[in-house]
């Protein structure tokens, strides 16, 4: 079931509740840079009854994707993702024990926000799965696309418009077999490759381009930072990554582990960046033992 949460803003937050919305319990997914909630679909069909405990589900799509608000320039930071993941903790799960599952860019949202709401992170969140979240290094992220192209194709929609569409029906099969290399490791299925794309394609330009920025700033040094400055609390922390992931090299799990001071470290074999999509089972599995053994 989808609804709308309305942020103090005015911008309106697309959210996916599943589940026994009284559970005790609530797993809550945030996505990736230029995703949105859809990434999440093998994970949101199959946890329920993978879990031996009732349990709610809600995904959301970040400001500026997905069926959010657009964000702005002023807006589209990793700080102000962190003050919406805050908003949906505090009204989409006004309580129970929460784990937060939170891949690429929703990782660091997720760790910005136990540096920026200490206390809040530590009461609510029993147990912390990042998925391929890097320590900074993603400012070489190009999505496929290679600069220039996306640059001139940026402008042309700017002052064109729809007329720019039949650029982008040329374009997008050599984007799709960019991202195809870019984000995913040994043989991914089509069906994943594309929904990935279309979730791209749906967030581009504009989203592409507002939170790359971020990202960029977002290096290794500052994201080491926020790393060091996160008040986790008691949560239960799984770390992983894919062993061909090009955004977030494995080195980056036993860095962010040892900063945090453990956790459990996850190198999955032939995967890519994408691991919601090319190892539901692993993910799905890793994220039930959590919820199961949390108390």
């Amino acid at each position: 079931m989808s609804e709308a949460l309305l942020l103090e803003d005015g911008t309106v937050l697309n959210l996916l509740r599943r589940g026994d919305p009284a559970a005790p319990l609530t797993v809550l997914f945030a996505h990736g840079y230029a995703l949105d909630h859809r990434e999440w679909h093998r994970q949101l069909d199959v946890l329920e009854s993978a879990v031996a405990r009732p349990v709610q589900l809600i995904a959301y799509d970040h400001r500026g994707h997905g069926e959010s608000s657009p964000a702005t320039p002023e807006t589209a930071t990793i700080d102000q993702l962190a003050d919406d993941l805050a908003v949906v903790l505090e009204r989409a799960v006004p309580s129970g024990q929460v784990v937060l599952v939170a891949h690429s860019m929703g990782g660091m949202a997720a760790l910005a926000l136990a540096v920026r709401r200490p206390r809040l992170f530590s009461q609510r969140i029993g147990g912390l799965v990042l998925l391929s979240t890097a320590a900074g290094g993603f400012a070489e992220a190009n999505l496929g696309l290679a600069q220039p192209v996306g640059r001139l194709v940026h402008e042309l929609e700017r002052l064109f418009g729809p007329v720019v569409r039949k650029v982008r029906e040329k374009i997008e099969p050599a984007k799709t077999a960019g991202l195809r290399w870019f984000l995913f490791g040994a043989d991914p299925r089509a069906e994943d490759v594309d929904l990935t794309a279309d979730m791209v394609w749906s967030n581009w330009p504009e989203t592409v381009a507002q939170f790359k920025p971020a990202l960029d700033r977002h290096d290794r040094q500052a994201a080491m930072a926020v790393v060091e400055g996160a008040s986790l609390g008691g949560a239960e922390i799984v770390i992983m990554t894919g062993d061909q992931d090009r955004l977030c090299p494995t080195s980056h799990v036993a860095e962010i582990a040892k900063v945090l001071g453990g956790g459990e470290q996850v190198i999955v074999q032939g995967a890519g960046h994408m691991l919601p999509l090319e190892r539901p089972d692993e993910v799905t599995g890793r994220i039930a033992t959590l919820v199961d053994q949390l108390p």
